[in-house]
């Protein structure tokens, strides 16, 4: 399993891989996922509207304890990263996901994979990683004041300790994209590599315990980059900062 993933085709000149062909998939089960709940709320809910109804009071409750009333709009960013990741994580732990076999000119006798999970995609990480920056970077400007979000980069109160402090903040902001981007893609990628190792030597039996471990890291992958995301809005959106 390579680092870049496969192309299958390209439509106008944009490359699609088989990620994108997941990202796409993970996409419609989202929309499909929230059609079916919104037109099925019953006071007596069904196991699917418990399952969904227990993830975001979760969610929506963690981010009111730490952000309180700004839990209004910090709460559907952290739950849309979540929803995504996980999907697209677990998605990849079906058995014989990578097994479905595109052919294309260059691609051998064998053929490429179809669906290759997402996340093991730096360019889908990345992407991600810029999405919750720059919302929450927006989030401050909208909420704070354009006063008091430059003030957090370039202030001359006790000048040079506050600019230096503030010089600091902006490299830590730009390490964001860094930290978010090849901590989920690092997981998944590794976890992706080890279970195509244990499927090569045995297919039966041996992957078992392998496919307990990456559907925790999965999960945990996925609080991670909402929590983070959840923390940094907190922290930017908080006026006395």
């Amino acid at each position: 399993m390579q680092i870049s993933p496969d192309l299958l085709f390209t439509i106008a000149g944009f490359p699609i891989t088989n990620t994108v062909v997941t990202t796409l998939v993970t996409d419609v089960i989202l929309i499909t996922l929230v059609l079916i709940v919104g037109k099925s709320v019953a006071l007596k809910p069904s196991k699917v509207q418990n399952i969904i109804e227990a993830v975001s009071d979760y969610f929506r409750e963690i981010t009111e304890s730490i952000a309180g009333e700004r839990a209004s709009f910090i709460y559907p960013w952290v739950l849309s990263f979540f929803l995504f990741i996980v999907i697209s994580n677990l998605a990849a732990q079906i058995p014989g996901f990578e097994s479905i076999r595109f052919h294309t000119s260059s691609s051998g006798h064998h053929g490429v994979a179809l669906f290759r999970a997402a996340t093991s995609d730096l360019n889908l990480t990345l992407a991600l990683a810029v999405t919750s920056v720059v919302a929450t970077h927006c989030l401050s400007v909208k909420h704070t004041g354009i006063k008091s979000y430059v003030t957090r980069f370039i202030t001359f109160k006790m000048f040079p300790i506050f600019l230096f402090v503030g010089i600091l903040e902006f490299v830590n902001e730009l390490a964001k994209f860094i930290s978010f981007s090849f901590r989920l893609f690092g997981n998944i990628f590794a976890g992706e590599k080890v279970m195509a190792t244990m499927y090569s030597l045995c297919p039966f039996g041996l992957p078992l315990p392998f496919i307990g471990l990456e559907l925790m890291v999965a999960l945990i992958q996925a609080i991670v980059f909402a929590m983070l995301t959840m923390a940094f809005m907190h922290i930017m959106t908080d006026k006395s900062h």
